[in-house]
């Protein structure tokens, strides 16, 4: 298995797969036609928390973020905190604000569409986590170049995390399993954290079963769980 040279995040920048599956109920419709506008992040022009939540505080991101488990939790988890998912998946958009209207979480924000192009308009060293669970692991060889894990994606993630600041990854997936473990090792701006095989085989507290982990389950796969600390 060989890894790419860094490219520019440009080269990912197709969004690939569906942007929406079963056709949306009226209550479900709404949840899209007035909330979503509320927590939108700007579609243009750079951002920070003060544009987002209208004032300092800790910002997390997450790449992805599937039906809204998980970034509802450690929004609910952390409400000083401000959280920013990208889902280019319609009725994953859905079932996030589902969540935060049961939770009435005021610390989301939200863009339909490729997260990259939210991350770059950060600041640079402003973000505390990013979050990136269970992502198309593309498995192919050919499909390679399309994984979030590869140097350009990854170079966007180092300048906007804080030193210190952590990124997660979680895969149930053994070729990306071993891809990102190749692809993280080949990098020295970021250290992981796992001091044991233990470390990587156990979800650690904060981190909340979704959905995909727990189909994952059922199937009788195994799921690893990533910490590395920007160095």
């Amino acid at each position: 298995m060989s890894a790419p040279e860094r490219s520019d995040p440009s080269t990912i920048r197709r969004l690939y797969g569906r942007r929406s599956g079963h056709k949306l109920r009226q209550g479900q419709a709404e949840l899209v036609e007035r909330l979503l506008p509320a927590l939108s992040v700007p579609e243009e022009g750079p951002i920070d928390s003060r544009t987002l939540f209208g004032e300092d505080r800790p910002l997390h991101f997450e790449i992805g973020f599937g039906s809204g488990e998980h970034l509802a939790y450690r929004a609910d988890l952390l409400p000083d905190h401000g959280f920013i998912g990208a889902e280019p998946f319609l009725n994953g958009v859905v079932g996030a604000l589902a969540h935060i209207r049961e939770r009435r979480l005021a610390n989301v924000r939200l863009h339909m569409g490729d997260a990259l192009d939210v991350l770059e308009r950060l600041p640079d060293a402003s973000l505390r986590f990013v979050y990136l669970l269970h992502p198309d692991p593309w498995p192919k060889a050919r499909h390679a170049k399309r994984r979030m894990v590869n140097h350009g994606p990854l170079d966007v993630i180092a300048a906007k995390l804080q030193p210190g600041g952590e990124f997660r990854l979680g895969t149930d997936d053994p070729t990306y399993c071993r891809w990102s473990m190749m692809i993280m090792n080949q990098r020295r701006d970021f250290e992981w954290l796992a001091e044991s095989a233990r470390d990587f085989l156990t979800r650690p507290g904060g981190w909340p079963e979704t959905r995909y982990e727990a189909k994952a389950r059922r199937k009788g796969h195994e799921v690893w769980y990533f910490r590395y600390r920007r160095a």
